[in-house]
């Protein structure tokens, strides 16, 4: 299959009346799919309505078929034929957080296809922040289901460069529309029970939830790993660079020991550092993924970081960790992932 590339500058008038766009929706229309920015990462889309589109999604990705998707819309009239109806704790989220990195799941309804849903009942929805992903949804009238635009179990896309080393000649093409924004995934939460429940720490944290629906939970499937996921990137290893990845949860000198042990056995050793901390670091590659002051720096560079990785072929990668308050409780969530929970704590090293 020939992936085609649209270029698409996001500060045009009128985005809607470009070729490119143009060209990428009537693709959709026919049950293709074809990758798109979002202001989180980039996006893998396809007719939310027709399980022949969806299958092709899956396909692409090598996803596993009981991993819901999120539905993509450009305008809350869109709901109409997504959900049974729209539970009354979504609506001031909706208000305040849309368009923007915020999955809001709700009752499903009849006409989403069942394969977007993973046979559950109800089907997760968002409106993305990202003219490109606004204009080309309207564009094409329908709404899209959307995976990130990777191959499954890889550091999800920020960069249609990313998207087209992934996933040429399996998709139909790739609009780009520059680097992604936030970096990290929606926030998904679930509104179908009495309290506002996290899914999956995202690009809105807690707090902010916290803000305008008072005290929220937390669903128990973000750390038991059998539980059926309502949500995508809670059940399976994701995010993961080639090389074996280890959290170690201490100071630079415990990370640098774990290094010289490596080297000592003729690895490449890389390290996952931050701004503050990259000079304290002699291994094979150091890279900052951004500082601990403004954790939203580290978010937005953490799967670009993590690709960088596997280009210059290292045997193995440690990294820091981070406060789980704010945004760093997505960016725990995501290296967790991509280390598959493999975690060293300061005190099992002996300093």
């Amino acid at each position: 299959m020939h992936t085609n590339v649209w270029v698409v500058d996001e500060n045009v008038d009128n985005l809607e009346s470009c070729a490119q766009i143009t060209e990428s929706a009537e693709l959709l229309q026919k049950n293709e799919v074809v990758a798109f920015p979002t202001e989180t990462v980039y996006g893998l889309g396809g007719n939310a309505l027709s399980e022949i589109a969806i299958a092709k999604i899956f396909k692409a990705k090598g996803r596993p078929a009981d991993n819901p998707l999120i539905v993509h819309v450009s305008s809350v009239s869109q709901l109409d034929q997504l959900v049974k109806h729209i539970p009354e704790s979504a609506r001031p989220l909706i208000e305040a957080f849309w368009p923007g990195p915020l999955t809001i799941v709700m009752p499903g309804g009849a006409q989403v296809a069942s394969n977007v849903t993973a046979g559950l009942d109800t089907v997760a929805i968002r409106m993305p922040d990202h003219p490109v992903a606004r204009a080309l949804i309207h564009k094409s009238g329908i709404p899209l289901a959307a995976p990130s635009a990777n191959l499954s179990g890889k550091p999800s896309p920020t960069t249609a460069a990313h998207v087209y080393e992934d996933l040429k000649g399996r998709i139909a093409g790739v609009v780009d529309g520059g680097p992604t924004g936030v970096g990290v995934e929606s926030t998904v939460v679930d509104c179908t029970g009495d309290v506002v429940t996290i899914l999956r720490p995202g690009g809105i944290t807690r707090e902010q939830l916290e803000e305008v629906v008072g005290k929220v939970s937390v669903d128990p499937a973000l750390s038991n790993e059998g539980q059926a996921p309502k949500s995508p990137g809670v059940k399976y290893k994701h995010y993961a660079p080639q090389a074996p990845f280890t959290l170690v949860e201490g100071d630079t000198e415990a990370i640098q020991s774990l290094v010289n042990e490596a080297k000592t056995e003729g690895k490449k050793v890389g390290v996952l550092a931050t701004e503050e901390s990259k000079h304290h670091y002699d291994a094979d590659l150091v890279i900052s993924c951004g500082t601990r002051k403004d954790l939203a720096t580290v978010a937005n560079r953490l799967y670009d970081v993590l690709r960088a990785f596997d280009k210059e072929n290292v045997d193995v990668i440690y990294g820091e960790t981070f406060p789980t308050s704010g945004m760093g409780e997505a960016v725990m969530n995501r290296l967790m992932k991509a280390a598959n929970g493999r975690i060293i704590k300061k005190e099992f090293l002996g300093n």
